[in-house]
C-alpha cells in the first residue's frame, strides 16, 4: 500500500480507506484521478504538526467514502523537514513527475513561501490546510492559492482586542524569527492598545527560555503574549511555570501554543492560561462532534486545530470536485469550483474573501480539564465575528 521513493511517500487512499468507510453519495469518475502533493514537517520537534495534518485529511477523505467528490485520491507525501529548500525540492519534484494537481500540507509559512514561487507559477493549485502568511493574503494573492484555515494575524488580533477590552495596560510579547511569529506579532499589535514593554523574536526551534524568561521578570508586564508552536511551545510553558512567573505574570497565546499538540505534554503547567482560536475540540456544532469523535477513534487523541483545518480542507475539495464534475484534470473548473464550494465546516461559520482567505468567527478559550482529567480548551467568551484579515483590501482579485 505505501512505497518509499526518492523521499516522498504514495499513499493510495481509495482501498485503504474506502474500505473503512460507507460510500458516500456520490457519483464515481472512473477516467479521472487527484493527485494531490502533501508536504508537510513530519520529523524533528516539530513533525507533530505535519503528523496533525495530514491525519485530518485523511479522515475527511474517510468520510467522503475514500474518494473525494466520487474520485479516486492518490497522496504523495513529502517531508520538508521545516527546510524552505527542502519543500521546494519536494514541490518541483511533485509537479514535474507526479502531475500532482493540488499541492496542499505546508504548517510553517517560511516554507510555504518558498513553495509558493514554483506551485502557483505553475498555474497549479495550493490550498493551505495551516499556513497563512500576509504576503499571499495582500499584493502577493493569487487565483490559485486557496487558505481554508486562517490568515496568520487574525488569531491574535482576537486576543489584542480581548486584553484592550480587558483593560490590560502592559503586554510583553514573544515569538520565533520567522515569518508566522512575524505575522502573529503584528497582528496582536494591530487590536492592542495598551503600551508593549517588550518584543522579542527568538530563534526558531530554540530549546532554552532562561534568558527572555529573567526579561519579562525585569519588565514587570501585566501580561505576556507567546507564539510558539508544537515543541517551541512545549518548551515554553513548562520553562516559563518552574520560572515562577506563571504565578505573577498572566500568560496569553493564540490557539497554536496551547492545542492538543502542546497540552498532553506539558501538562497542569497549562492550566488557566487563556487563548483565541476560530475553533477548540469542544467547539458546538454537529459537524465537529462527529468529527471529534471519529478522530479519537482513529487516533486515540483528541484533535488539534491544524487536524480540524486538515480535516475541512478535505472537505472542501470533496465538495469542490463534486461541483466541477469530477474534471480534476481540468484546473480552472476545479479553481473555480473550489473558490464557491459549500461544505459544512467543523469551525462553523466559514466563508473565502476575495483574496482566498478566511472570514469566520474568533472566541476566547481556557485550557482546562475535562470530565476525564484532560487538558481541553474550554469556551469562555466570542471576541471577534465574520472577521477578515487586514491585507484583503491589497488584492487586485475581486
Amino acid at each position: 500500500m505505501m512505497k518509499r521513493a526518492a523521499g516522498l511517500t504514495r499513499i493510495g487512499l481509495t482501498l485503504a480507506l474506502a474500505a473503512a468507510a460507507p460510500l458516500a453519495a456520490s457519483p464515481a469518475y472512473a477516467a479521472e484521478k487527484l493527485k494531490v502533493g502533501f508536504i508537510s514537517t513530519f520529523s524533528g520537534p516539530q513533525g507533530v504538526l505535519g503528523r496533525e495534518l495530514l491525519d485530518g485529511f485523511q479522515l475527511g477523505v474517510k468520510h467522503a467514502g475514500g474518494k473525494l467528490g466520487g474520485v479516486d485520491v492518490e497522496i504523495v507525501q513529502g517531508d520538508d523537514q521545516a527546510k524552505p529548500d527542502v519543500g521546494v525540492q519536494l514541490a518541483e519534484r511533485m509537479l514535474e513527475r507526479d502531475k500532482v494537481q493540488i499541492v496542499t500540507g505546508i504548517n510553517f509559512s517560511n516554507v510555504l513561501l518558498a513553495v509558493a514561487k514554483p506551485v502557483l507559477e505553475n498555474k497549479t493549485i495550493y490550498l493551505s490546510i495551516n499556513a497563512g502568511p500576509s504576503q499571499l493574503a495582500g499584493a502577493g494573492c493569487s487565483p490559485y492559492y486557496f487558505n481554508v484555515a486562517f490568515q496568520n494575524d487574525n488569531v491574535p488580533e482576537a486576543m489584542g482586542r480581548h486584553l484592550t477590552d480587558k483593560g490590560v495596560k502592559t503586554a510583553y510579547l514573544l515569538a520565533p524569527n520567522y515569518p508566522a511569529g512575524k505575522d502573529m506579532l503584528a497582528g496582536f499589535k494591530r487590536f492592542y492598545k495598551g503600551q508593549v514593554v517588550g518584543e522579542v523574536y527568538t530563534q526558531f526551534n530554540q530549546p532554552d527560555y532562561a534568558a527572555e524568561l529573567a526579561a519579562i521578570r525585569q519588565a514587570k508586564p501585566e501580561a505576556v503574549f507567546f507564539f510558539y508552536p508544537g515543541g517551541m511551545g512545549i518548551n515554553f510553558l513548562k520553562q516559563y511555570a518552574q520560572s515562577g512567573l506563571k504565578g505573577e505574570v498572566a500568560l496569553y497565546g493564540p490557539s497554536f501554543s496551547l492545542d492538543q499538540t502542546v497540552l498532553p505534554a506539558v501538562g497542569d503547567a497549562a492550566l488557566g492560561t487563556f487563548s483565541t482560536a476560530f475553533w477548540s475540540e469542544g467547539t458546538e456544532n454537529a459537524a465537529n462532534k462527529a468529527f471529534v469523535e471519529a478522530f479519537e477513534a482513529a487516533y486515540g487523541r483528541i484533535p488539534s486545530p491544524a487536524a480540524a483545518t486538515g480535516y475541512d480542507g478535505a472537505r472542501l475539495l470533496d465538495a469542490a470536485v463534486k461541483a466541477a464534475g469530477g474534471k480534476v484534470s481540468d484546473r480552472e473548473a476545479l479553481r473555480t469550483a473550489i473558490k464557491g464550494a459549500k461544505f459544512e465546516s467543523v469551525r462553523g461559520s466559514f466563508r473565502f474573501n476575495t483574496n482566498n482567505y478566511p472570514v469566520q468567527d474568533y472566541a476566547l478559550y481556557e485550557v482546562v480539564k475535562d470530565a476525564k482529567g484532560r487538558l481541553v480548551n474550554a469556551y469562555r467568551a466570542p471576541v471577534m465575528k465574520d472577521h477578515q484579515d487586514a491585507y484583503v483590501k491589497d488584492c487586485a482579485m475581486k
